[in-house]
């Protein structure tokens, strides 16, 4: 606002420059679609590696290609992918069949008199709510009480862990603690608050439990996990009384595997004498439970001996509580966690005319597994009379106004290039519904769809039929890559694995975008495939020539320079369509001119429509653009010959500012890739020397 001169002396006034700088939007963001081994439904993640794919959707998935794809992204120059799971989550028709539908691991806890305290189910916290996660990953997650808090009598720690089976090794992939939780209503450290809001594996609920008992009283929360003895007397009975105590372990939950029982050694020291104190008692218990580790001690089967004695070597007994009214000592006595195998659901008994005395007998103690694991997990796949797992087509279409499926890109700011792998695995008309449902999309957000073909398609006349079925598909913002790549497949000994190209060709979009430019065409002799062995099939020029022509890009394999993109086209690129968008370079160039435009223009809504506004208009659109062209970007060597802007009375008549339109016209002239070099050869007659 102009400063009002009110005295003699010098007024300074900043006069903005009417410059907007329009700023180009990002051309290689990746969209994937897909089944995953974990991961929230519906819910689109972003990922700048793929160790933060592993670390959200569990990474490699077997009978998942869009997991690959993600992968191969990543390989080939991908540096920004958002990643949406989709699953079944209808049941099926029991008992005809078993139900199909995904469902999330979960897990009650209970107190040690057996109320039920929460339900812990797979899932965490996002945007509006809580959303579950899904699998038959959840059955890994391992659940851990303890007493060992600031005040044992009333708080507990919650440990959360998700495991991984290597032969007979148990392996914690990732873990979580919340310390010095209460089941107290309206407490800072209440359970359900702090862990839903902090936890990224499990979420609580009490959903369907009763009340939580009014006035709130300590002993209202979950049993601690191993063998918890029951309310320890203030006196501490005479040693000369103890003296048979015997031990059951119980691994997992067949006993046929029970080991037991086992005589303890007690030793209080010679000669005996009344020990001062519980933790005395304590220290005992725990010294006699790890002797009882030594070979001499065991009688159960040969093989289980390492098993048995590393779970007793580890052994450890706790005392908690203060004696007080309402928070008395007990024993929590635990298992040593180096077993191999390790069972989550091992459990300790006590026996024995004395293990009264430690009320460690059946009639005391509360016996809980050493981890409480979770069950129940499904992937929501079901598998089809060619034995592979498949989730129909709809779950992956979604519903717009649920923001399901494909749509739930919505809450995406940008995309550029969309993927949907496990396609290809669908019925035929199930595949061609959900690639054209997803190119109304792609066009709608600007973006690119790449179409990945059938693992049958191995051939020329299968490709050649598969396009005379599937014309329907032909679209300016789609394309398609044939043959599929053989990728080394870690999860079977880096066996080729055949996949779409979808993945690798996005990844190489990227690549090209960052080294040379969105303008240049992501083929030739240094689009190299990355981390493709091999290609499904060979192609002769010949061939590649019965293709070309139809539209399809051919990935070849060249000497010296290995597995290649020799194709640039768009589905609409057929030369008998000849459409104005049958180049990828041109069309992709289009749609960053279109976004970027569109985004870097949001100024002008409302301001006052006429020459100075258009002059800004002009000026703005003509600096983005002749950027652009020192780039590279456009035919011409002149500014003039490349591009122009157009915002006058000429494209906003009386008319249109009256209805509050004000029109921009924007032109240029795209590069578009050489396809063929011809080389022309003459032969010169030399005239004889005289």
């Amino acid at each position: 606002m102009p400063v009002k001169p009110t005295y003699p002396g010098v007024y300074v006034e900043e006069i903005p420059s009417g410059v907007r700088t329009i700023v180009g939007v990002s051309t290689s963001v990746g969209a994937f679609l897909g089944t995953f081994r974990k991961g929230l439904l519906d819910e689109a993640v972003q990922c700048f590696s793929f160790a933060d794919f592993e670390r959200e959707y569990g990474g490699l998935e077997r009978t998942s290609d869009a997991s690959y794809a993600v992968q191969q992204f990543f390989l080939n120059g991908g540096t920004e992918a958002w990643v949406v799971r989709v699953a079944d989550t209808v049941f099926g028709a029991p008992p005809t069949a078993p139900p199909t539908n995904a469902a999330a691991a979960e897990a009650t806890l209970s107190t040690a008199g057996g109320v039920p305290v929460f339900r812990v189910r797979a899932g965490r916290r996002i945007r509006g709510g809580t959303a579950l996660n899904p699998g038959i990953w959840g059955n890994d997650l391992r659940l851990e009480v303890d007493y060992d808090t600031a005040d044992p009598g009333r708080l507990w720690n919650l440990a959360v862990s998700e495991v991984r089976v290597d032969g007979d090794r148990t392996v914690v992939v990732q873990s979580e603690t919340f310390q010095n939780l209460t089941m107290e209503p309206d407490t800072p450290n209440n359970a359900l608050e702090v862990v839903n809001q902090g936890s990224r594996l499990v979420q609580l609920d009490r959903d369907g439990m009763a009340a939580i008992p009014s006035p709130f009283v300590a002993s209202f929360r979950p049993a601690a996990s191993g063998t918890m003895s029951g309310d320890l007397p203030a006196s501490v009975p005479a040693v000369a009384s103890i003296d048979t105590v015997e031990v059951t372990l119980h691994v997992g939950s067949g006993p046929s595997v029970d080991i037991g029982p086992v005589a303890l050694a007690l030793d209080f020291g010679t000669p005996p004498a009344v020990p001062a104190s519980h933790t005395v008692w304590a220290q005992v218990l725990e010294r006699a439970l790890r002797a009882a580790a030594g070979a001499a001690a065991f009688t159960g089967d040969p093989d289980f001996r390492p098993a048995f004695r590393d779970y007793l070597l580890g052994a450890t007994v706790r005392l908690v509580g203060n004696g007080t009214p309402g928070n008395p000592r007990r024993f929590v006595v635990s298992l040593g966690r180096a077993a191999r195998p390790y069972d989550a659901r091992s459990t300790l008994t006590f026996s024995g005319a004395d293990a009264a005395n430690y009320l460690l007998d059946g009639a005391s103690a509360v016996v809980q597994p050493q981890q409480r694991a979770l069950a129940g997990g499904r992937d929501g796949r079901v598998v089809d009379a060619a034995g592979s797992f498949q989730v129909p087509a709809s779950f992956f279409q979604g519903v717009a106004a649920a923001k399901t499926g494909l749509y739930a890109l919505e809450d995406v700011d940008l995309f550029n290039i969309l993927c949907i792998p496990d396609a290809a695995r669908m019925p035929a008309a199930s595949m061609r519904a959900l690639y054209a449902e997803a190119e109304a999309y792609a066009e709608a957000r600007r973006a690119m769809l790449l179409v990945d073909i059938p693992s049958s398609v191995n051939g020329l006349d299968q490709m050649q039929t598969w396009l005379g079925d599937n014309e329907s598909l032909r679209h300016p913002n789609a394309a398609v890559y044939f043959p599929r790549t053989n990728v080394p497949d870690r999860l079977n000994q880096n066996r080729p694995r055949s996949i779409g190209a979808s993945g690798t060709i996005a990844g190489l979009y990227a690549r090209t975008d960052a080294q040379r430019g969105v303008w240049k065409a992501p083929a030739g002799t240094d689009a190299r495939l990355r981390n493709v062995e091999s290609l499904g099939y060979l192609l002769t020029d010949q061939q590649n020539g019965a293709l070309n022509p139809l539209g399809v890009n051919c990935l070849r394999n060249f000497p010296v320079y290995s597995n290649i993109c020799w194709g640039a086209r768009t589905l609409d690129g057929a030369d008998v369509i000849e459409s104005d968008w049958k180049y990828v370079p041109v069309r992709r160039l289009t749609l960053y001119l279109e976004e970027s435009l569109y985004r870097g223009t949001k100024w002008v809504v409302f301001e006052p429509n006429d020459e100075p506004l258009w002059a800004q208009i002009r000026l703005n659109v003509g600096a983005f653009m002749q950027d652009l062209f020192r780039k590279g970007a456009f035919q011409g060597t002149t500014p003039r010959d490349a591009y122009f802007v157009r915002c006058d009375a000429t494209t906003t008549t009386q008319q249109d500012i009256d209805s509050g339109i004000v029109n921009i016209e924007v032109g240029f002239a795209p590069l578009k890739p050489a396809e063929f070099v011809i080389i022309k050869i003459q032969q010169i007659a030399r005239l004889a020397e005289a």
